[in-house]
């Protein structure tokens, strides 16, 4: 089994990485023997690889590093698909760098994923093809109800236009056959370590990393505002799980929402503040100071959602804020040894 994963040092790429080592191809089934090639602009370096959670237990050995420019030449492409059994597809420009940069927007999340589907077609015709979408390509529109899976696309970001023209193009490559595609509209995934990133939603990780190592944070958005979250466990083994789904279980559009819970920043400061009552930590200070840019971004996604095919198909799910709030923490100690 050949996996390839591009935006391979990014967040959820390295995580996905792991899951997958670590599952089955089935239910029922050992791990299955696989060789995961990691791949981005600037390839991952060894420790990434080595130090990924749960790789030592299946061997590092497994993984790949590559560097490729995927706006690069056609032959490149090709020659990373080549034989792939699956490929993932993560690599993308986020919301607030995609609205600042269009026409690097289209380029990176319209032309680049076309070019790739087109090498599948050539050199891995068939293979289970698996993106990330957004809850952006639907719209705020509280009359409408629930965004749910056949909701029409109405993006009113250049981030969500992309990922929604991204769907279609999955789409039709898997109408020809020339792969098996899979699309997982994510909402916002929480909690991310490191620094913010450029997405207009890197805040709603903020909110909690920071206060809870004592640095102070900015939230850029009014504490009425409602996001749909999902932890990063949840996204990484949702992730993991549509790529494992049977073709016969997904229709003609194989956009799936997953799961994700609707929570007010309000809601969310509440949770770092109980969390970190319990735990005797010093909290950073939370100052609330609306930006308008970042704002009319984040108040363009929806509110509601509605995740049945997701959970019809046994997609994991977040019990609370609090339960995502302590996942982190405990994934930071266990990376942090």
């Amino acid at each position: 089994m050949r996996t390839v994963i591009t935006g391979g040092s990014g967040f959820l790429g390295a995580r996905l990485a792991a899951q997958l080592l670590a599952a089955p191809a089935s239910p029922g089934d050992p791990p299955a023997l696989r060789r995961i090639v990691l791949a981005d602009r600037v390839a991952p370096a060894g420790p990434l690889a080595s130090g990924l959670p749960g790789v030592a237990e299946v061997g590092a050995g497994q993984i790949e590093t590559v560097e490729v420019d995927l706006t690069g030449p056609t032959a490149a492409l090709e020659e990373l698909v080549t034989g792939a059994d699956e490929v993932v597809h993560l690599a993308s420009i986020v919301s607030a760098d995609a609205e600042a940069g269009p026409d690097r927007a289209w380029e990176l999340n319209v032309e680049t994923s076309r070019r790739l589907l087109a090498a599948c077609a050539r050199r891995a015709q068939g293979c289970r093809f698996l993106t990330a979408s957004s809850v952006a390509v639907f719209t705020n529109d509280l009359e409408a109800g629930a965004c749910g899976d056949a909701t029409k696309a109405r993006p009113r970001s250049t981030y969500g236009m992309t990922k929604a023209v991204l769907e279609l193009l999955v789409n039709e490559a898997t109408r020809r056959g020339e792969v098996d595609g899979r699309i997982a509209r994510l909402p916002t995934v929480i909690v991310r370590p490191g620094r913010a990133n450029l997405a207009a939603s890197s805040f709603a990780s903020g909110v909690f990393r920071e206060p809870l190592a004592g640095i102070d944070c900015t939230v850029p958005v009014g504490e009425d505002v409602v996001l749909v979250v999902i932890g990063q466990r949840a996204a990484v083994a949702g992730l993991a799980g549509l790529l494992r789904v049977p073709a016969q279980q997904l229709g003609a559009d194989r956009g799936v929402n997953l799961p994700g819970l609707c929570v007010t920043v309000a809601e969310m400061v509440a949770a770092v503040r109980q969390v970190g009552a319990a735990r005797g930590l010093v909290l950073g200070t939370i100052t609330v100071a609306p930006d308008p840019v970042v704002a009319a971004i984040v108040g363009s996604w929806p509110a509601r959602w509605e995740a049945s095919q997701g959970r019809r198909l046994g997609l994991p799910y977040d019990e609370s804020l609090i339960a995502i709030v302590e996942q982190f923490l405990e994934d930071q100690a266990a990376e942090n040894g």
